[in-house]
C-alpha cells in the first residue's frame, strides 16, 4: 500500500492531507506528483473522480514554494479550465492546501459571467490563477493580470475545452506565456485534438493513462421505466415519494426542461432547485453546497454540468430525459455507485426513445431491467 508520505511531499502539505482524510494516494496522484515534482511534463488521461485535482495542485504548491515572483499581478502557475463549476472547484483545491503551506500560495479563480472588476481587484498579489480562457483573456487585455512569469501550465479537462471551442482562444493564451514553462495536461479521453495540443504543447511528457474501473458500472443498479411522455413527470414524482429518495440528481437534455421539472417538483412539495448555465454563479454554487450537505432532496441539471459534480456516495440518478450519446449516459450514471458504494441510475424512456436507449445498453454492454409505467397508478402525483 503506497502512502503520500512516500510521494516527496512536504511535511505541512501531509498534515493537511492527513487532517482532511486523505489516505492513500489514487493511482493518477502516484505516478504524477513525483514528475511534477521533478518539473516534468506530464499528460494524464483519467476520468472525473480519478483524484487528478489533487495530482496537479499538490506538486504545484509545493514547487512554488520559496520561487514566488514578487511582481504584483504576475501568476506563477494557470491553471485552464472550460466551466465556472470546475474554475470554482479547483480553486477550492488549492486554497484547502495554499493556505496552510510555510509560505502560503494565493489562488484566485476567475470565469465569465459575473462582473469583471471584482475580479480585476482581487488579482493583487495572486500566485496561482483557474481561469476560463475567454474571462482570462479579457483581463489580460485590461492589463490585470500579466502571463509572462508563468512557470507551470496546467490544462485540466481539455477535452471539453476543445469540444466547447475554447482552441482560437487557448492558441492566443498559448502566444502569451513564456517559452521555458512546465506544462500539465489532464483529459478523460485522448481524442485527435488532444494528440495534437499534446504534440505542440508538451516536451517529452511523463503519459499517465488510467482506465477507468470496470466494476463502477458493476456497482450502478439500473433501472429503466417505459413511460408515455405525458407521464414523465407524475412518474418522476412518483419514484422519488415512493422510494423516499433523499439526494438524487435529475438530468435533462435542456436549460428550459431543467427549470421546467425542477418547478413541478417544487409544486408538488418536492425541495428541487435546477442548476444550469444561465443561472448566475452564485446560485449554481449555493445550490451544489447545499446538495452536497443534503440539505436540497432534488438537484435538476444539463451534461454541461454533469462533469463538475462530484460527490462521495450519491444515491441515485434519474435520467429525465436520455442524453445523445452514449458514452454522456455512463458519465451521468457514474455519478453514483463510486468507491464500493453501490447506487441506482434510472431512465424514462418514451416510445421515441426506446431504440436509442437500446444503441445506449449495446454500447454499454450492460442490458437494463425495464418495467411498464402503465402498471403504475400515478394519481395524485
Amino acid at each position: 500500500m503506497m502512502s503520500f508520505t512516500s510521494l516527496g511531499l512536504s511535511p505541512s502539505l501531509l498534515r493537511t492531507l492527513a487532517a482532511n482524510n486523505f489516505t492513500q494516494p489514487f493511482p493518477i496522484q502516484q505516478q504524477a506528483i513525483p514528475a511534477i515534482l521533478n518539473r516534468k511534463d506530464v499528460l494524464g488521461i483519467a476520468q472525473t473522480g480519478s483524484g487528478k485535482t489533487a495530482s496537479y495542485v499538490l506538486p504545484v504548491l509545493m514547487n512554488l514554494q520559496g520561487s514566488t515572483t514578487t511582481k504584483n499581478r504576475h501568476v506563477n502557475a494557470l491553471v485552464l479550465v472550460p466551466t465556472r463549476e470546475l474554475a470554482v472547484q479547483v480553486r477550492e483545491v488549492f486554497q484547502m492546501f495554499g493556505s496552510k503551506l510555510p509560505e502560503p500560495i494565493k489562488s484566485l479563480a476567475v470565469y465569465g459571467g459575473v462582473s469583471i472588476n471584482p475580479q480585476m481587484i482581487a488579482l493583487q498579489n495572486v500566485n496561482v490563477l483557474v481561469a476560463t480562457p475567454g474571462r482570462l483573456l479579457e483581463l489580460v487585455e485590461s492589463n490585470a493580470v500579466h502571463l509572462s512569469d508563468i512557470e507551470t501550465l496546467v490544462l485540466d479537462e481539455a477535452d471539453k475545452m476543445l469540444n466547447l471551442g475554447f482552441k482560437e482562444e487557448m492558441n492566443r493564451i498559448f502566444a502569451l506565456l513564456p517559452k521555458k514553462r512546465q506544462n500539465l495536461l489532464f483529459s478523460a479521453t485522448l481524442s485527435e485534438d488532444i494528440n495534437q495540443i499534446n504534440q505542440f504543447l508538451l516536451h517529452d511528457p511523463l503519459v499517465i493513462k488510467i482506465e477507468a474501473p470496470k466494476d463502477n458500472i458493476e456497482l450502478i443498479n439500473q433501472l429503466g421505466y417505459f413511460v408515455p411522455e405525458e407521464k414523465k413527470g407524475p412518474l418522476l414524482r412518483y419514484i422519488i415519494k415512493h422510494n423516499e429518495l433523499k439526494q438524487v440528481l435529475v438530468f435533462t437534455s435542456s436549460v428550459y426542461k431543467a427549470d421546467n421539472v425542477a418547478d413541478k417538483l417544487r409544486k408538488n412539495g418536492i425541495d428541487a432547485i435546477a442548476i444550469h448555465s444561465k443561472k448566475s454563479q452564485g446560485a449554481r454554487t449555493k445550490a451544489l453546497s447545499k446538495f452536497k450537505a443534503g440539505e436540497l432532496q432534488v438537484l435538476v441539471t444539463t451534461d454541461l454540468l454533469a462533469r463538475g459534480i462530484d460527490i462521495e456516495f450519491l444515491p441515485c440518478v434519474i435520467n429525465y430525459e436520455l442524453p445523445r450519446s452514449p458514452k454522456d449516459y455512463i458519465h451521468r450514471i457514474g455519478r453514483t455507485g463510486r468507491a464500493e458504494s453501490p447506487g441506482d441510475a434510472i431512465s424514462l424512456v418514451t416510445p421515441e426513445d426506446k431504440h436509442h436507449f437500446k444503441i445506449i445498453q449495446k454500447k454499454m454492454g450492460k442490458w437494463v431491467t425495464m418495467i411498464d409505467s402503465e402498471g403504475i397508478d400515478l394519481k395524485g402525483h
